[in-house]
C-alpha cells in the first residue's frame, strides 16, 4: 500500500537522529502562556504519549508540532526541516501529506461513506481517484473495516469511526501522526481497541506518533509518555512498559 506521490521538499534524513525535535517551544493567547519554554524530541518510529490535565498546554504543543500553529519563539523541526520556517502553502501540503491526524469526534465528513473519507485524504495528497479509492479500501480492510465501506459516520459505531479516522490518517504514509484524545469518548473496551489500532498501525507503516491523552489505558500502548503541566514538558519523561495484548 505505497504512494505514489512523495514530498522532495521533505526528503532530508540522517541517520540515529530524531524524527521530529523541538526547541523553546513558546505559544501565548493573549495574556495567557499556553507553552512556556518546551523542548521535546520524536524518535523514528516512536509512539510518544503527552499527558497532563485540562489546559496544561497538551493539545496546544500538538498543534505547534503539526504545523497548526505556529510558536510565537522557538522551532520545530521535521527531519532537519524547520516547520515554523515554511509558508502557509508548505505547512498546507506538509499537514496534508507527511502528517496524519486522528481527532476525538473523529471529524469524518457525515455526507461521504467511510471509503469516501478515507480516499478524499488521498486525492488531496495526489492521488488520482481510483488508486486513491484502492488504497483506502486496503486500509479500511486492514483495520477490521472491510464491511463498512460503503457506511456513513452515523451509520457506524463510535470505535468504527475512530478506525476510520485513523485509516484516514495512514493512507498518505506520514512521516508523523498526530492523535488528540483518539479514544476520549469511547468506553473501556473500544478505547482500549482503538488505542492498540492506532499504535501498532502507526509503527507498522513506519511513522512515528504524538498521540495527546489524559487516559493511561492508552498511554500504556505507547512507547514513552511525557508529561505537561503549566505549559511546560516536566523535567523526567518515563518510559513506558508497552502494552502488548
Amino acid at each position: 500500500m505505497t504512494s505514489t506521490v512523495t514530498h522532495p521538499l521533505l526528503e532530508i534524513t540522517t541517520p540515529g537522529q530524531p524524527r521530529l525535535v523541538a526547541r523553546g517551544l513558546v505559544k501565548r493567547f493573549g495574556a495567557t502562556t499556553a507553552l512556556a519554554g518546551v523542548d521535546l524530541e520524536l524518535g523514528e518510529e516512536e509512539a510518544l504519549a503527552v499527558m497532563g490535565p485540562s489546559g496544561s498546554g497538551k493539545s496546544t504543543l500538538l498543534h505547534v508540532l503539526a504545523g497548526i500553529l505556529t510558536p510565537d519563539e522557538g522551532t520545530v523541526a521535521l527531519r532537519g526541516r524547520h516547520v515554523e520556517g515554511m509558508s502557509e502553502r508548505e505547512r498546507a501540503l506538509l499537514r496534508r501529506g507527511r502528517f496524519g491526524f486522528v481527532f476525538q469526534h473523529g471529524q469524518l465528513l457525515s455526507e461521504l461513506t467511510a471509503l469516501e473519507n478515507v480516499a478524499l485524504a488521498a486525492m488531496l495528497d495526489g492521488e488520482p481517484r481510483a488508486q486513491a479509492e484502492g488504497l483506502a479500501a486496503q486500509w479500511l480492510a486492514r483495520l477490521g473495516l472491510a464491511g463498512e465501506l460503503e457506511c456513513r459516520p452515523g451509520e457506524m459505531s463510535a470505535g468504527q469511526v475512530q478506525r476510520a479516522a485513523v485509516a484516514r490518517a495512514l493512507v498518505t504514509r506520514p512521516d508523523v501522526v498526530f492523535a488528540d484524545e483518539p479514544a476520549g469518548l469511547l468506553d473501556e473496551e473500544a478505547s482500549r481497541d482503538v488505542a492498540r489500532v492506532l499504535v501498532d498501525a502507526t509503527r507498522a507503516t513506519g511513522a512515528s506518533l504524538v498521540v495527546v491523552t489524559r487516559d493511561a489505558r492508552v498511554a500504556g500502548w505507547c512507547d514513552r509518555r511525557v508529561h505537561v503541566r503549566d505549559g511546560r514538558v516536566a523535567p523526567a519523561d518515563v518510559s513506558a512498559t508497552r502494552v502488548t495484548a
